[in-house]
């Protein structure tokens, strides 16, 4: 089958890419005629486990290629898959469509007989709707469907998420349409992974509430996070304790410094403006924003307390920039907050990152010194901070820390070690929500 993915970025790539080791015939288009040329070049421009190789291997085998020419391509092909940004519009928070509508514009002029066309970026409720309008009136005679097929890719996992997901969402009343969709995914069938049929903006919803029941999980475990630090509790236990019940499932409830990342902030603030605009209002994904908004400058204030009160004057090391391990996005990363709020109370920062430093160099304030691995990072530091938990992280040198630290403080966001071990080693250690009765509570538990 003969695919077109509109755009080369993070879904196009790597949906591109896994659509070719199906055994498709994939052409990924862009505009961006130096990121063509490097991928051809066979330079990635993103960081994902496994995925320069199968860009490699299916390019080699001819089954993926990569041109700035969208007409040829799209007039061949039997599915053309829209996956453009979707970014997050200034002062509304709504989703920027504009990328999706000057791709449907530019497919409704190159059609060639029955062609399904996939919005796969994310897109509020109704955009398949405008989709349809824009291209049936530039080219009333054209026999097509458009189809709403979201993606649900973990970055850093996007190659398995692809091969091996949960479910396969095709919203589309075509019968045409359908039976094609299920020819595109018929090699997941050996997977067993379920197909579900569903109207198109059901399919545009779905995609939208699920990100933002995700986001919930995480904001509601950091706020039991908060309360365990009061009480005495273990955020930990209560997370395996709530976990272990199948009706909530373990996953997204590791407590930390808020989420980040290239969806969830931005979905979240689009589902919050189309709930808005349809009389709905979401109180609760409106509560999750904003609670995780505040809760990255609240993990400056952690780091500022466990330094005496202040900064001013102190170097503090940050491990860790990407809003993950095993990508290098910064999109709204905690790091950013974390770091502004720091430099803003007169700290100097030295920060490493194993892959996401180029990105943070064009995202962070000015007077960053960024190192070449761990141990350079914690050279002269007051403290030093784990905001992102990546495995070179998991199993420092203590010893060696703490001979380079000017003061052997460690502020660990991700609770990455154990306390007793840490403190064993002669370290100020500070972590989230375990099993430390706050003075403040003790004090109000000691008088009742």
């Amino acid at each position: 089958m003969k695919i077109v993915m509109v755009g080369s970025g993070y879904v196009g790539l790597v949906s591109g890419a896994c659509f070719a080791d199906f055994g498709h015939e994939v052409v990924c288009v862009d505009k961006m005629e130096s990121k063509i040329a490097a991928l051809k070049q066979g330079e990635i421009p993103i960081f994902e486990p496994g995925l320069s190789e199968l860009v490699r291997s299916n390019t080699e085998a001819k089954r993926l290629s990569f041109t700035t020419d969208l007409a040829g391509p799209v007039a061949q092909a039997d599915a053309v898959f829209i996956a453009v940004g979707t970014p997050s519009r200034r002062g509304d928070g709504f989703a920027d469509l504009s990328y999706v509508y000057a791709a449907a514009r530019e497919i409704a002029h190159a059609l060639d007989g029955y062609t399904v066309i996939v919005t796969k970026s994310t897109v509020p409720v109704g955009t398949g709707d405008e989709v349809e309008r824009i291209i049936r009136e530039l080219r009333p005679d054209a026999d097509f469907a458009v189809v709403s097929n979201p993606e649900f890719l973990r970055e850093g996992a996007a190659i398995d998420d692809f091969k091996r997901p949960d479910r396969i969402v095709i919203g589309t009343d075509d019968p045409r349409a359908q039976t094609l969709m299920a020819d595109v995914y018929r090699p997941l069938y050996l997977n067993s992974a379920p197909i579900l049929n569903t109207s198109r903006r059901t399919a545009e919803l779905t995609k939208y509430a699920a990100n933002a029941f995700l986001a919930t999980k995480i904001t509601f475990i950091n706020e039991m996070a908060d309360l365990c630090e009061q009480v005495g509790a273990n955020v930990q236990d209560v997370a395996r304790g709530m976990g272990l019940d199948n009706r909530i499932g373990s996953k997204f409830l590791h407590a930390g410094p808020g989420y980040g990342g290239s969806c969830f902030p931005k979905d979240t603030l689009a589902l919050i403006k189309t709930a808005q605009d349809y009389g709905t209002p979401s109180r609760i994904v409106e509560a999750v924003a904003s609670v995780n908004d505040l809760r990255k400058r609240a993990m400056a204030k952690k780091v500022v307390a466990a330094c005496g009160g202040s900064v001013r004057g102190k170097t503090i090391a940050v491990l860790g920039l990407t809003f993950k391990p095993n990508t290098d996005d910064m999109r709204d990363a905690p790091s950013l907050s974390i770091v502004t709020a720091l430099q803003d109370g007169g700290a100097t920062i030295r920060a490493f990152d194993p892959e996401g430093m180029e990105q943070a160099k064009g995202m962070l304030p000015g007077g960053v010194v960024y190192c070449n691995d761990a141990y350079e990072c914690v050279e002269g530091a007051h403290a030093a901070v784990i905001v992102t938990e990546w495995n070179i992280f998991r199993a420092l040198d203590f010893q060696r820390l703490k001979a380079t630290m000017a003061a052997p403080v460690l502020i660990d966001l991700r609770n990455v070690y154990r306390a007793e071990q840490v403190r064993a080693k002669g370290f100020t250690y500070v972590d989230v929500g375990r099993g430390v009765l706050a003075p403040e509570a003790r004090k109000k538990y000691n008088a009742a």
